[in-house]
């Protein structure tokens, strides 16, 4: 794609031709940890239990990396906007740096730590806990590459280039698809490692999808030329870095502490509602991460015309694109609710308890799938405009809302469910409150004449 076609065009053609290679890389993004969650359900739900409590760290992973990615998404795609093809190299080189140097000091906290970590959840059965310590040992060794996969894509999608992140993240699929039944089970020449098999399977596909984004971007001169990764970084640039990814970085990684605790919360119900809610919540992030998708083509979109300052685009922009995650969040609504029998038999299928527990989650969070969707379209939108913090402001109050909802519904009639709801009214909140914030910024952009 031409990266001028972002700032010039039809709006909803560029939106969705944007959207759907990076929807596409979301969901492979999200397939490791489902394909994990399928093999092993077949175990035991006590090992997918541990595999969920050791990928907790992963997803606190991801609120770090988060400060470089969006620092080169936004980065990027407003420099491509006012043609200052130094900054988009600067910002590339950055945030590279930043996610080696963080990924290495996050990697050897959580080696030194691993016992005290996986203890905070009070998991009560030893060989649960065993194996929550050794995936999370394993996943551990290969940070780096998990948090440079996901900036390599945000700088390539700043610069409108969405398609080839989603053809190098399917290819690591492909890999962790093929290892993790033969790691998991034993298959062929491997031993059977089960839990440990799963995270060594992730991390060797994420080795070879930062391998490929190396080789076949070292001649992208626009982006890749002289990145000079052992220079001293410049302050201006690490600082607007920080600016831009903070805030969602603080909210993600709050997000993922505050789950944790529920998880704590959880605990008094023993392992298989922690089982539950790991399967339930990688089968609701079909729905978020598709929204997510369009939410960084959002971002994008927004940030080169802000860049350009085509007021009015960014908000035809807006309204189309709220318009497709609207959708998006309805179908999700219709799917979680109707499908919830058949759809979580297909991760866990010989234990009734569990099966029982998951109907039941994913009804109650398929109510607020809609406002999660418009929600999560939103945060792209005030991202592309470089105002990161009221997303982030709105997510870590309503989040942090759950722990006490959590508690007072839980000790009520409703019981273990009553977690399930305060996660789905928080939800609902959010979206309403970030969707009217964002109207009104919109009402106070200049308007000019003559746009698409």
């Amino acid at each position: 794609m031409d990266n001028r076609r972002l700032v010039e065009g039809d709006i909803t053609g560029t939106l969705v031709r944007l959207a759907i290679p990076i929807m596409a890389t979301s969901f492979v993004q999200m397939a490791y940890s489902m394909m994990d969650m399928i093999w092993l359900g077949r175990l035991s739900t006590e090992a997918v239990a541990a595999a969920g409590t050791g990928g907790f760290f992963t997803w606190l992973g991801s609120a770090l990396f988060m400060i470089p990615k969006i620092g080169a998404e936004v980065g990027v795609a407003q420099s491509y906007g006012r043609d200052d093809m130094k900054s988009v190299k600067k910002y590339a080189s950055h945030t590279i740096q930043l996610a080696i140097i963080i990924a290495v000091l996050y990697s050897i906290i959580l080696i030194s730590l691993r016992h005290p970590i996986i203890g905070f959840f009070n998991l009560g059965d030893k060989e649960v806990i065993r194996m929550a310590v050794d995936y999370l040992s394993i996943v551990s060794i290969g940070m780096v590459f998990y948090f440079l996969n996901p900036v390599y894509s945000g700088i390539l999608n700043g610069s409108g280039d969405s398609t080839m992140p989603f053809k190098i993240n399917a290819i690591g699929l492909i890999i962790n698809m093929v290892l993790d039944p033969l790691m998991i089970m034993g298959i062929g020449p491997f031993p059977r490692m089960e839990v440990r098999g799963a995270a060594l399977a992730t991390i060797i596909a994420q080795f070879v999808v930062t391998l490929i984004f190396i080789i076949v971007n070292r001649d992208n001169t626009n982006l890749f030329s002289n990145l000079k990764l052992l220079d001293i970084p410049e302050g201006e640039y690490v600082k607007n870095i920080f600016k831009l990814g903070f805030p969602s970085a603080l909210q993600t990684g709050l997000f993922a502490s505050i789950a944790m605790i529920i998880t704590r919360i959880l605990s008094r119900w023993g392992p298989i509602p922690i089982g539950v809610q790991n399967v339930g919540s990688q089968i609701e992030s079909i729905s978020w991460m598709t929204a997510g998708g369009f939410s960084t083509a959002i971002s994008v979109f927004i940030g080169q015309n802000h860049g350009a300052g085509h007021w009015d685009r960014i908000k035809k922009g807006y309204r189309k694109g709220l318009m497709i995650v609207g959708t998006i969040g309805i179908f999700a609504t219709i799917l979680l609710i109707g499908g919830a029998r058949p759809i979580f038999r297909l991760f866990i299928p010989g234990d009734e308890e569990a099966i029982r527990m998951g109907i039941l989650y994913l009804k109650i969070l398929g109510l607020s799938q809609f406002f999660m969707t418009i929600e999560i379209g939103t945060q792209g939108a005030f991202n592309g405009i470089g105002r990161t913090i009221p997303p982030s402001l709105v997510g870590i109050v309503f989040n942090a809302a759950r722990i006490p909802a959590s508690l007072l519904l839980s000790s009520t009639i409703l019981g273990l469910s009553g977690v399930w709801w305060s996660i789905s009214v928080s939800s609902i909140l959010k979206g309403l409150v970030l969707f009217f914030w964002y109207t009104r910024v919109l009402r106070q952009l200049p308007s000019e004449s003559g746009c698409d």
